[in-house]
C-alpha cells in the first residue's frame, strides 16, 4: 500500500486525506472507497485514460483506493492528481521516493492535461484559499513542496515557506518529481488595487440625521435600521456605508477569499479581495439564501457580507421566519449549520443595515401624502419584525422625505459652486465620503487601542463595556432615565451605550457624556414609530 498526502474542505476548514492505493491479483477492478461523491468517484475513468493517453501504464488488475479518514466526505475532482500519482507509485513506475513529503491536488483532463481546482463547497470554483489552506496544511506537516495546476500556482504561492510546483499536465508533473530544478518560482499576480469609491456620500441631499447615523455605524461596527417613505433615500445611505468603512487588513481579505473561494465566487486572477462586500439579497430570498445550509452546506448571503454590509432592502416584505435565523449570527459573528453528518461554521461578522417602508403602503407620517393603511394593516405590518431582532439593531433613523424646496436649494447651491471645496465638502454641503472616512478610521484606531483584542464598540461584551466605557456619571443618570421612561430592554440599553461609546470616539473623548448619551438615544427612533404606527 502507497500513500499520498492531499486535503479535503470541511466547509472552510482543511482537513489532511492520505490516498492509500493497494494493487492485488484478482478480477479488473478499479474502486474509490473513503465517502467519494460522484465526482470523485467518476476520477477512476479520468485517471485511467489520463495514464494510458500520457504513455504510462494501467494496472490491469485490482485496484483499490482508500481516501482516508473514511468518514469524511469527499467532495469535487481534485482528488484525480493525488490518486494517479499513488496508482503509479503502486503499479512500480514511479519511485516513492520522489514522493516524500509532496503533496498534490487537481483535475485531471482524458489527456492527461492538468485543469484548474473546481468543486462547490469544500473544493472552490478556481480558489485563492483552496490551494492557499492545502499549501498552510501541507507546511504544518513538513511537506518540501506542493503540486498544483499550473491556474492555481500563482494562488499558492500566497503561502510562504513552501515550494509550488505547478504543471499544465501529468506528465510535466513527473518530469518535475524527477528533476525538481526544473520548477519555475511562482509569484502572486497582484489584483489591482480598487479605486476610491464610485457612490460617495456627497451626493446625498439633506438627510443630515441619516448621513450621521451612516458614520457611527462605520465606526462602531453597529446595526443600521432605516425607516421612511418611498424616495426618502434610504438605499442611497445604505449604498454609501462601505466607502466609509477602512480598507480590508490582510488577515480580513484571507479570511474573506477563503469564503469566497467556498462559495465558488472568487475570480481567476489570483489576488485577494480588497474591497470590502456589499451584500443586497433579494426580500424573497430562503433562509438557506441568507443564512446559508443546503444538503451540503454552503454559505449565505450573511456569510458572503463578512468583514461588509448586509443591505436587507424592504425588510417588512422578508418572512419572519427567515428574518429571525438572523439573531443569534448577527450577535456572535458566525453561524454553525448542522446537518446528519457534519457541522460546519462560517463567519459572519457583518454589519447590518436594513431599509423599510413605515407601512404596506408607505405614506405613514408623510406630511405630504395620506396613509392609505388601517392600524391592523400597520400592526401586521411590523408584526414581522419581532422584539429581539430589533433589539440587536443600535441605530434606529427615521428618514423624511425631501420637500421640492430643499430639493431645489442642493441643485441651486450646487450650480452655484465650483467642484469641491478645500474641505473635501461637495457643492451641495455635504461632506465627501473622504472626509468621514478618515474620521472614521481614527475613531476605529481609538477602538483598537482601548478594546480588547481592537474590536469595535458593538462587539464589546458587558463586562468590557462596563470597565473600558468612562461613562460619566451624569451620562448614567440620563441613560437610566430613559431605560425607564422607554422601557427599553437590558440588550437595547447596552446597545445604547456602545452606540454612546462610538460618539465620544468619533469626537475624540475619552468618556463618555451626557451629550453622547442624549445622541445616542436620539437614534431609537423605531420606538415612537412603531407606537405611532399601531
Amino acid at each position: 500500500t502507497v500513500r499520498v498526502a492531499t486535503v479535503a474542505f470541511e466547509g472552510i476548514e482543511a482537513r489532511n486525506v492520505d490516498v492509500q492505493v493497494q494493487i492485488s491479483t484478482g478480477k479488473i477492478l478499479f474502486m474509490i472507497v473513503g465517502l467519494p461523491d460522484k465526482a470523485v468517484g467518476e476520477s477512476r475513468e479520468r485517471v485511467r485514460a489520463a495514464l494510458r493517453n500520457s504513455g504510462w501504464r494501467t494496472p490491469l488488475t485490482r485496484v483499490i483506493v482508500n481516501l482516508a479518514p473514511a468518514d469524511l466526505r469527499k467532495e469535487g475532482p481534485a482528488f484525480d492528481l493525488p490518486i494517479a500519482l499513488a496508482v503509479l507509485m503502486a503499479s512500480g513506475q514511479l519511485q516513492p521516493e520522489r514522493m516524500r513529503a509532496v503533496w498534490s491536488a487537481g483535475e485531471l483532463g482524458l489527456d492527461g492535461s492538468l485543469r484548474p481546482i473546481r468543486g462547490a463547497m469544500a473544493l472552490a470554483l478556481v480558489s485563492l484559499l483552496l490551494p492557499q489552506l492545502l499549501a498552510l496544511a501541507a507546511r504544518r506537516s513538513g511537506a518540501r513542496a506542493l503540486v498544483v495546476p499550473q491556474a492555481n500556482g500563482a494562488e499558492a504561492a500566497l503561502v510562504e515557506g513552501l515550494p509550488i510546483w505547478s504543471a499544465e499536465s501529468l506528465s510535466q508533473v513527473l518530469a518535475l518529481l524527477a528533476d525538481p530544478s526544473q520548477a519555475a518560482p511562482q509569484r502572486q499576480r497582484p489584483r489591482p488595487r480598487p479605486r476610491g469609491p464610485a457612490l460617495d456620500l456627497a451626493d446625498v441631499r439633506g438627510q443630515l440625521h441619516g448621513r450621521r447615523a451612516l458614520e457611527i455605524a462605520a465606526a462602531g461596527a453597529h446595526h443600521l435600521l432605516l425607516v421612511g417613505p418611498p424616495g426618502s433615500g434610504k438605499t442611497m445611505l445604505a449604498r454609501r456605508l462601505p466607502g466609509l468603512l477602512p480598507p480590508l487588513s490582510r488577515d480580513e481579505a484571507l479570511e474573506l477569499s477563503q469564503l469566497y473561494s467556498v462559495a465558488g465566487l472568487l475570480e481567476r486572477d489570483g489576488g485577494l479581495l480588497q474591497q470590502r462586500p456589499f451584500r443586497a439579497p433579494h426580500h424573497g430570498c430562503s433562509s438557506a439564501a441568507l443564512v446559508g445550509g443546503g444538503s451540503v452546506p454552503r454559505p449565505g448571503e450573511l456569510a458572503l457580507a463578512h468583514h461588509g454590509v448586509l443591505f436587507l432592502d424592504e425588510l417588512g416584505e422578508f418572512r419572519r421566519d427567515v428574518l429571525n435565523q438572523l439573531r443569534q449570527p448577527l450577535e456572535e459573528g458566525e453561524i454553525w449549520i448542522s446537518r446528519a453528518r457534519q457541522r460546519q461554521r462560517f463567519p459572519c461578522a457583518a454589519s447590518l443595515v436594513a431599509a423599510t417602508n413605515p407601512c404596506p403602503c408607505g405614506w405613514f407620517g408623510d406630511p405630504g401624502r395620506p396613509c392609505r393603511c388601517s392600524t391592523s394593516m400597520r400592526e401586521r405590518y411590523w408584526g414581522k419584525l419581532s422584539g429581539p431582532l430589533l433589539d440587536r439593531i443600535d441605530l434606529q433613523v427615521v428618514v423624511r422625505r425631501l420637500d421640492a424646496e430643499d430639493l431645489g436649494r442642493s441643485y441651486r447651491t450646487a450650480n452655484g459652486s465650483c467642484g469641491t471645496d478645500s474641505s473635501g465638502s461637495e457643492g451641495n454641503g455635504s461632506e465627501s465620503s473622504a472626509v468621514v472616512a478618515g474620521r472614521v478610521a481614527k475613531a476605529r484606531r481609538r477602538m483598537q487601542h482601548r478594546n480588547p483584542d481592537g474590536v469595535a464598540n458593538s462587539q464589546l461584551t458587558g463586562a468590557g463595556l462596563r470597565r473600558l466605557g468612562q461613562i460619566e456619571t451624569e451620562a448614567l443618570q440620563l441613560w437610566q432615565q430613559a431605560m425607564q421612561q422607554r422601557g427599553l430592554s437590558a440588550r437595547s440599553a447596552e446597545r445604547v451605550l456602545r452606540v454612546a461609546r462610538t460618539i465620544a470616539d468619533l469626537g475624540d473623548q475619552d468618556s463618555v457624556d451626557a451629550t453622547a448619551i442624549a445622541e445616542a438615544l436620539s437614534f431609537r427612533s423605531f420606538d415612537q414609530c412603531r407606537r405611532a404606527g399601531g
